[in-house]
C-alpha cells in the first residue's frame, strides 16, 4: 500500500470528522472504563457532524494561514484519508490529535507523520495528552522521547489521559531517528 502525507485542503475537513469518530470507535472501547460506542458516539460523534466538519474546516484554514503555529497533515491511501496529525505551537508546542486508522498502523506511517511533525516543533519543548490504556500510542511516544509526568486527567468522566512531554533537547537526535526509520 502506498501512503501520502500532505497537507489538507479545506475539502479534506468533511472526511477528517467522519474518520477521527471511526478511529475512536476503533481504538477506544474499554469495559474495565466503562466506555462503549454509545459513550464514544455521544462524547466523539459531534466530530463527523455539520458543526464538527465546519470546525476541522476552521483549523485548515487557519493551519494555511498561519503555518509557523498551526500544523496539521493528513495521510492519504489512494483517494482515502487513513490518518492525521495537527498541532499547536503556543508557550510549548502541543502535538494532537495523532490519529492512524487500525490498518494503516505498523507500516512506519506513523513514524513518518512523526517526523514531519518533529521537524516544524524544532527545538521547542513538547507536550500531549495520551489515553493511559492506549499502550501501543504510549509507547509510540515513548520511542521519540516523551515522558509521562504523572500528570492525569478523566476526560468526560471516564477516559483516562496522562500527560506526556518531550525535553527541547532531545529535538535533534530524535528527528533524525524518525527519519532513519522511514527510510
Amino acid at each position: 500500500m502506498t501512503y501520502v502525507i500532505e497537507v489538507p485542503h479545506a475539502d479534506d475537513a468533511a472526511f477528517l470528522g467522519p474518520l477521527q469518530l471511526r478511529i475512536w470507535l476503533q481504538t477506544y472501547p474499554n469495559e474495565a472504563a466503562g466506555i462503549d460506542e454509545t459513550w464514544i458516539r455521544e462524547h466523539r460523534g459531534a466530530s463527523a457532524t455539520a458543526e464538527g466538519i465546519a470546525q476541522w474546516r476552521e483549523f485548515i484554514e487557519a493551519a494555511k494561514q498561519r503555518p509557523d503555529l498551526l500544523f496539521c497533515r493528513v495521510v492519504r491511501s489512494e483517494t482515502e484519508i487513513v490518518g492525521f496529525l495537527c498541532g499547536r505551537r503556543d508557550e510549548v508546542v502541543t502535538l494532537g490529535p495523532m490519529y492512524l486508522l487500525n490498518e494503516a498502523q505498523g507500516q512506519g506511517v506513523g513514524g513518518w507523520m512523526m517526523s514531519e511533525f518533529l521537524t516544524w516543533a524544532g527545538s521547542s519543548p513538547m507536550r500531549l495528552w495520551v489515553t493511559e490504556y492506549n499502550e501501543r500510542a504510549v509507547h509510540f511516544y515513548e520511542r521519540y522521547g516523551f515522558k509521562t509526568t504523572g500528570e492525569r486527567e478523566i476526560w468526560r468522566g471516564k477516559l483516562p489521559n496522562v500527560r506526556m512531554t518531550r525535553d527541547s533537547t532531545l529535538s535533534d537526535n530524535l528527528s533524525r531517528t524518525a527519519r532513519d526509520q522511514i527510510t
